[in-house]
Formats: structure tokens, sequence, C-alpha cells
């Protein structure tokens, strides 16, 4: 079980939306006191009003943004730096960008990877250290199932959801040891606002593979992490096609992938 000890927070970053945000309201619904982070204030202190309301239970926000090169320190400072101790941290700020990599902007890849990586990876490591010297706490690390196959016209994203992936998994069988679970929560398509932001078309317009609603995504991460799990992916049917990944050559998943990605793309984009 999701203990939380008195005094003490549980932390969902990109919470002003989709899976972050149904993360972060499943957790104020069991009453587990919040500091929420994401770049929007007037989307965190909405969400923060509403849930004090409705279910009783302390909300803090921090907006930050944390692609930035000091955002992970600043959002540190606010909070274990500030006496505020967090238990249990969502890793779940991120985006993608659908498109050949030549014609992406370089800006905006780079901006993904410092976010998807490199703010992912520091906050875990931040407070995994103040976890450990408590000999207890929880990270729960977005990923998606695009971690598990190269993906031509969403290759940085890919890439980056598959160093979420090997990263929280390797970090599982250290932190064990020391009362920490790490659990990557991997989903597929999604009803949230990542593929307008990734140039995609929605996932009701993408056929063959099932949609998931965010609540659904926020219920299976939480209950794998409970369970003290390494990973999960939601769908009995993603499940399946990543596991028939290995069984076909390593050059056939990319030329599938290239397939889908390339028609999942925005018309004009």
């Amino acid at each position: 079980m999701l203990v939380i000890p008195s005094g003490s927070f549980a932390l969902v970053t990109g919470a002003s939306s989709g899976i972050g945000e149904a993360i972060a309201e499943r957790l104020a619904a069991r009453g587990v006191p919040l500091i929420l982070a994401a770049r929007s204030a007037r989307k965190l202190e909405a969400l923060r009003s509403d849930w004090m309301a409705r279910h009783g239970v302390a909300v803090e926000t921090v907006a930050v943004d944390l692609s930035e090169a000091d955002g992970p320190a600043r959002l540190w400072e606010a909070t274990e730096g500030a006496g505020r101790p967090v238990h249990l941290l969502v890793n779940n700020a991120g985006f993608g960008l659908n498109g050949a990599e030549a014609e992406l902007p370089l800006e905006k890849t780079a901006e993904m990877i410092r976010l998807n990586v490199g703010a992912t990876a520091e906050l875990t490591h931040r407070f995994l250290v103040a976890m450990r010297s408590r000999r207890k706490g929880w990270i729960l690390n977005v990923a998606s199932t695009a971690a598990f196959v190269p993906g031509p016209w969403f290759g940085t994203y890919s890439a980056t959801k598959a160093f979420v992936l090997s990263f929280s998994q390797a970090l599982h069988e250290e932190a064990k040891r020391d009362g920490v679970t790490v659990t990557c929560l991997c989903p597929g398509y999604t009803r949230t606002g990542f593929h307008a932001v990734a140039g995609m078309k929605s996932a009701d317009e993408t056929p063959f593979f099932p949609v998931m609603s965010a609540e659904a995504v926020a219920r299976a991460g939480l209950a794998a992490l409970e369970k003290g799990r390494p990973f999960v992916v939601p769908h009995l049917f993603d499940r399946l096609w990543i596991a028939s990944l290995r069984l076909v050559p390593r050059s056939v998943p990319p030329r599938l992938a290239a397939a889908f990605f390339r028609r999942s793309r925005l018309s004009g984009t």
C-alpha cells in the first residue's frame, strides 16, 4: 500500500493535464497530500482549489519549466529543500514530436531530450537519494509503449522513452534494497492532449491500436507501483504486440513502425 507518512507529500510533474492530472487526482481522492508541478500556474491553481474543496486534501503547487537547465533543481529546492519531504515522485512531464528527424526544429528536439530524459533522470536521482536515506519511497516514471521499438518519424521520442524504461528497470533492482520502489508506466494510445502537441492524429483517429482513458492508465500505473512491479503496460493488446517483437528479426519492427508513424502525422505538419 502507498501509505505516505504524515507531513510528507506526493509530487507529480506534468500534473496540469492528461495522465499526470489523472494520477494526481487519484492520489487526492485517497487523501494523499500533493505537490503539483507544471508550467501553467493558472491550471495548477484551478486544480488545487477544486481538489481541496472536493477531497479535503492538502495541495501545493510549483510552476516550473522542467526543460530549462535549472528547472529540476528549482523544483527540488521548492520541495525537499523547503522542508517538504517527498515520499512519492511521479515523473510524468514530457512531450513528443512526430516527423522526420531532419525536418524537425532542432531547438524543440533538444528541449524534448532535456525534459523527457534530463529532467526525469535528475529528479529521480535527487529524490532517490532522499528516499534512500529514509529507507522508504516510491517513484513512478511515465514512459510509453514507444519505448519498446525504434520508431522512424518518432525517433527521438521513442529513444527518450527507451531511456526512461531502461533507467527505471535498472533502478528498480538497485533501490528495492533500500526500501524504495521504482516502477515504469508504459501506456499506449491514451486520450490526452499529447497527440496535438506531437503533430499527430488524435488517439481515436488511429486504426488498429486500442485507446485508453487517462484515468484507466493512472489506475494501472498506481496499482503496479503498489505491487512493486518494475514496469507495466496497461493494455493487453499492447502487451501482446510487444511480446511478438521477440519473434521477428530486429530489422522488422522499425519498418512496421515507420509505416505507422508516417501515416499518423497530421496533414500539413
